[in-house]
């Protein structure tokens, strides 16, 4: 069986920004290859700006000598711009490569206007930002796209989203990357789609939990969507439709019409939205997840009640969710994800699941907050580009 050479320059990127061989002679060990192919492929490599030295490591050999100079992937060369759409608002960032936020800015962008109005509007808010970051738009290696909807991850468009009227099957890709250069003047990059909860699972896993191989995120907002990050990869199911817990039926939801247009979905008893509806029918001010996360936030007691019912339907899907996949860390994110609505998951999640499932589960809530899949959404996008199979390709691009 043939295939793609597993030594060439991308395969020693890939060590070197692992950190599982960073000087020239542990490149040689582990790849086999000759000092003088090490110092050609990484030659390529340095021309590319992608690769620095940093200090002497350790000393190679037993009899002593120079210490190696150890070698770096460098995080510098170029930036990140990365989006998070929500219903009725929206987030963008400029990211270095290590995944740090240089710049960000939030403000209302609603999804109901459609994918031309939206995407044209994140293309000025990415100008804004690089100029904010101090950056030029020709730094731009790549865009990342997290949105509230099942997302076919090769094509880049979404699959009849429920939430996302307009949007389906759209060329996002396109669009956002002809809005970027109609408000920068620079010619087109990579963008890269996913689905907002499978981005967020990606962004927090990396960050928080690296070494957990079971990872599952449940973002609760105006919907309920999962994001499920196995053996540091997400898992998206064979068209991008894995995670979508907001349309799972539930007995309590049998007369509740959903957005998606059928009865009974755990979405339209047990989401921010849903939420929101029962507390505006007495009377409470509210319309969205949002306002419910505000309610929330000030105490508000009927809130809190509503909340933590929700956490109980919710818990009683995610039983069946934990015995199936095993997770290390189940968590909470998203508009709901306080302590009445943890509360409610937790009551239900334990009573129902096998104590075999639970033993070693840590149910906890968001560590990167609002920022989660904007994180994600960056990662995306450097793991693509610097992926061994695509070096080569790219590195001949730039004549290197």
């Amino acid at each position: 069986m043939t295939g793609r050479s597993q030594t060439g320059a991308g395969d020693l990127l890939e060590l070197v920004r692992s950190g599982r061989a960073v000087t020239r002679g542990a490149l040689q060990q582990a790849t086999g290859l000759s000092r003088a192919t090490v110092g050609q492929r990484l030659d390529r490599l340095f021309r590319a700006g992608w690769l620095r030295e940093g200090a002497g490591g350790p000393v190679d050999s037993p009899l002593g000598g120079r210490p190696s100079i150890t070698l770096e992937f460098d995080d510098a060369h170029a930036v990140v711009l990365a989006a998070d759409l929500e219903t009725r608002h929206a987030r963008a960032c400029v990211l270095s490569l290590a995944g740090e936020i240089l710049a960000e800015h939030s403000g209302t962008l609603v999804i109901e206007d459609g994918p031309d109005a939206v995407l044209g509007e994140l293309g000025r808010w990415f100008a804004e930002l690089l100029e904010k970051a101090g950056h030029r738009a020709e730094e731009v290696c790549g865009i990342g796209l997290a949105v509230p909807g099942p997302v076919d991850l090769e094509s880049g468009r979404v699959v009849q989203p429920p939430i996302m009227p307009g949007w389906d099957g759209y060329d996002i890709r396109g669009r956002l990357s002809g809005a970027f250069t109609e408000h920068t003047g620079t010619g087109p990059v990579p963008v890269l789609v996913d689905n907002d909860a499978n981005l967020m699972a990606y962004g927090e896993q990396r960050t928080a939990y690296p070494d957990c191989s079971a990872f599952v995120l449940v973002k609760v907002s105006t919907g309920i969507g999962a994001g499920v990050v196995v053996d540091g990869s997400v898992y998206r199911g064979i068209d991008g439709g894995a995670g979508d817990l907001g349309h799972i039926r539930v007995p309590a939801g049998a007369e509740a019409l959903c957005r998606c247009g059928s009865y009974g979905c755990l979405a339209a008893v047990a989401s921010g939205g849903a939420v929101a509806r029962r507390l505006a029918a007495t009377g409470v001010p509210a319309a969205s997840g949002s306002d419910v996360r505000d309610l929330l936030a000030s105490g508000h007691p009927e809130a809190a009640a509503l909340a933590r019912e929700a956490g109980r339907q919710v818990g009683d899907v995610l039983a069946t969710v934990v015995t199936l996949l095993n997770p290390g860390v189940l968590m909470i994110a998203g508009d709901l994800a306080g302590t009445p609505f943890l509360t409610g998951v937790r009551e239900l999640l334990y009573q129902r699941a096998l104590p075999r499932s639970t033993a070693r589960l840590e149910v906890v809530t968001s560590r990167l907050g609002e920022r989660a899949g904007l994180i994600g959404a960056g990662a995306l996008v450097v793991e693509h580009l610097y992926a061994p199979e695509r070096i080569e390709e790219r590195l001949l691009a730039m004549g290197v």
